[in-house]
């Protein structure tokens, strides 16, 4: 079965360090669980790393059986298993079974170039697959807010990929929460997350339907939870490209109103006009309208928006800044449709897997110029 988690990590910065360029791509697949403080060796001394290292892709010409490699890694059968096996579902590692004894592990393609082309491969068909369960499942229609202002995505990319299988009909959860949990929305350990009415399935659940993007305080409103949980959770989403955090422009008119309020009961109308931006953006009419309710403390939301009917949403965001205000964020999907979710997270993979054939390339290279002196 195919699965692997990628995380995306920026370049390294040598090309020629094989230790350096191998930890990157253990760091890439999330093949060793990062645990306590770093250590001096920084990992170079862990079975993983030398397991490659030494061994499969720094020999790619032979094959290598797990009693040989228990005995020179030193590592006890059962701990050896384990990461041959994460290394074979990653679809870098084949093996066989040929003859009797202990099965054989190789590298695929005779170099990681060829591997890692494997993997980009099978990486691409299993999301373009498995996301029909999305589509069948949407029910947004995508329309965009007043103003639209995406927010550059800093959220680190992690996103796990696992090839379609039958649930077993004793599993808990459900169909859905098992392909969240595939693709790394559940987190690395899923435990009572899998459940079909889990928290973080209930969440997105609620986004797959949701046209505004939903703020933290709607969706402890929604669902119960900590705000706290709820912000690890969605971000968690987020990670993985399908998610993003927009400002709420939707609520423009009440943030404004909010600004307008507290800036003139503390600084009063002068400063409203010339240093509020009413004078600079809004005609004579509106500008007395509008103090004369606050005035009068009769200034409601519904009032904000009907004085502003006329100003450009873009500049009622630039009045809502000179007051002083601030406009909440929230979550939503990262597209109008499912199939621009997709494209979505498919180009945030690219980009990681770009990296990765970057990187296979210089590792081949650094390894075939060592060898004249090994």
């Amino acid at each position: 079965m195919f699965s692997v988690r990628l995380v995306e990590h920026p370049l390294p910065t040598t090309e020629r360090d094989v230790d350096g360029l191998i930890a990157w791509m253990i760091d890439t697949l999330s093949l060793v669980r990062k645990r306590g403080d770093a250590t001096a060796d920084q990992g170079r001394a862990g079975p993983v790393h030398r397991l490659l290292r030494d061994h499969l892709v720094g020999r790619p010409e032979r094959s290598w059986d797990a009693q040989m490699l228990a005995d020179e890694l030193a590592q006890m059968p059962a701990s050896l298993n384990h990461h041959l096996s994460r290394l074979v579902e990653t679809g870098l590692i084949g093996f066989t079974n040929e003859g009797k004894g202990w099965r054989k592990y190789y590298l695929r393609g005779g170099s990681l170039t060829n591997a890692v082309a494997h993997l980009n491969q099978h990486s691409t068909m299993v999301l373009q697959q498995r996301f029909q369960l999305i589509n069948d499942r949407w029910a947004r229609s995508g329309d965009p807010l007043p103003v639209e202002l995406p927010q550059e995505d800093s959220a680190p990319f992690s996103l796990g990929l696992v090839d379609h299988r039958p649930m077993p009909d004793d599993a808990p959860g459900s169909q859905l929460s098992h392909w969240m949990s595939d693709f790394g929305l559940l987190g690395e350990r899923p435990g009572a997350e899998i459940s079909e009415d889990s928290l973080s399935v209930r969440l997105f659940s609620t986004l797959l339907e949701r046209n505004l993007p939903l703020s933290l305080d709607e969706a402890t409103e929604l669902h119960g939870g900590q705000k706290a949980r709820i912000g690890r959770i969605l971000e968690r989403f987020r990670a993985t490209g399908m998610v993003e955090r927009v400002p709420r422009t939707d609520r423009l008119n009440s943030a404004l109103w909010t600004a307008m309020t507290a800036q003139h009961q503390r600084r009063g109308e002068d400063w409203m006009l010339k240093k509020g931006g009413f004078q600079r953006l809004l005609s004579e009419e509106q500008q007395s309208a509008l103090l004369r309710a606050l005035a009068k403390g009769s200034l409601g939301v519904s009032d904000v928006a009907s004085h502003l009917k006329a100003v450009e949403a873009r500049e009622q965001m630039l009045l809502l800044n000179l007051l002083g205000g601030r406009l909440p964020m929230g979550y939503r999907m990262s597209g109008a449709s499912a199939n621009a979710v997709q494209r979505r997270v498919q180009d945030r993979l690219d980009r990681v897997l770009r990296r990765m054939v970057r990187v296979a390339g210089l590792l081949d290279e650094a390894l075939a110029a060592s060898e004249p002196s090994a």
